[in-house]
């Protein structure tokens, strides 16, 4: 028998409340090796992330990858790390923070925390913790733009290893993907805008997306295809054409063939060419992370100066933009309608109250 989470107690009569939970990849609690080991274990243990059969792959990740990739990363950490701690949490957390700001303002009486997929706040502690808020009714939102199931799909996964071990389980919806949504879309539009009315404009816009390995486009993810829809709806709200901008995968690992064409060489390719500046932006990305901040705004930039370019432009993520959480909570209130988030479609106090008293009655039987 599996075992059952240790619920918070139930009140009869309590009025059933909406909750929202934003989930985002994760991220170690420290810039140093010690932190990083038990973040990439779980991290890489998960057959989601790592689809190779785990005879092969556990002597790899526990014999090699976690004997040596932790101070590695640890020192990329601690370039980006900020006095708050680490930038994907920051964000995360100020974005569930302003969008429920911001509903709360629009009538929507919700619970928005934040959660990670690997690291901390776990997904089962924080549904939990919207359990014990009388939260009876939870909209999980993955902060992925694009579907995939190394990410999406894997959110699920411990969301529903939580409820295998849960008792009473809240109703359960979840965003699946949000790539061609004209909210969403706005909001990156209105970001290099505005990055292009302070510093001017490139000769190339490079819109890099996080990596995923080619055979998952070959088994059926729809990640790549989705990457590529959001780069030109993208490209057709700024006006560009089709050699204005280019779309890339970042962050290959392995050996194995990835999603193609990769940034790096794709950028050293164009100062080689000749291209003085480009302006590059990461729109699978809605936080800033270790992924944008140093593998893209350090080691891309390098890379590309040390090719010939002069001007490297690295276009932020959304993060706490107003655009942003505007766009975010349209996406959030679309997946909400038929359940009550207004004072209007909550019960009267009155009513509340008489259920709690026929609750209170029935117990002295």
């Amino acid at each position: 028998m599996s075992a059952v989470n240790s619920e918070p107690s139930h009140q009869h009569g309590q009025p059933a409340r909406t909750g929202i939970l934003l989930v985002n990849l994760g991220t170690p609690e420290a810039p140093t090796a010690t932190a990083l080991r038990p973040y990439l274990a779980q991290f890489l243990s998960d057959p989601r992330v790592v689809e190779i059969p785990r005879l092969l792959w556990w002597p790899i990740l526990h014999g090699i990858i976690l004997r040596v990739r932790p101070a590695k990363s640890a020192a990329k950490y601690a370039s980006i790390w900020t006095k708050e701690g680490s930038p994907l949490r920051v964000w995360t957390r100020k974005q569930a923070t302003l969008l429920q700001g911001f509903l709360g303002e629009q009538g929507h009486q919700v619970v928005v925390e934040h959660a990670m997929r690997y690291g901390q706040p776990g997904i089962g502690a924080q549904l939990t913790a919207l359990k014990a808020q009388g939260v009876q009714r939870v909209l999980v939102v993955p902060l992925y733009p694009q579907y995939s199931g190394a990410t999406t799909a894997s959110v699920m996964d411990e969301v529903f290893a939580w409820g295998r071990r849960t008792r009473w389980l809240p109703e359960l919806r979840h965003v699946n993907q949000f790539h061609d949504d004209p909210a969403y879309l706005d909001a990156l539009v209105e970001s290099v805008k505005a990055h292009w009315a302070l510093n001017g404009r490139g000769g190339k816009l490079v819109m890099s997306f996080h990596g995923m390995p080619h055979r998952t486009l070959l088994l059926g993810d729809p990640y790549h295809c989705q990457c590529l829809k959001t780069g030109r709806l993208l490209a057709e709200r700024l006006g560009l054409a089709a050699d204005d901008y280019l779309v890339t995968f970042q962050s290959r690992f392995g050996k194995a063939k990835w999603l193609e064409p990769y940034t790096e060489p794709t950028l050293r390719a164009l100062a080689k060419k000749g291209e003085k500046r480009v302006d590059v932006i990461c729109p699978g990305f809605v936080s800033d992370c270790i992924e944008t901040l140093e593998e893209i705004a350090m080691e891309a930039r390098q890379a590309f100066l040390d090719s010939g370019g002069k001007e490297f432009h690295y276009i932020p993520c959304l993060n706490d933009r107003a655009s942003w959480i505007r766009g975010l909570s349209a996406v959030v209130v679309r997946h909400l309608q038929g359940w009550p988030t207004t004072a209007a479609e909550q019960p009267p106090q009155e009513v509340l109250q008489q259920q709690r008293q026929r609750a209170a009655t029935m117990g002295r039987r």
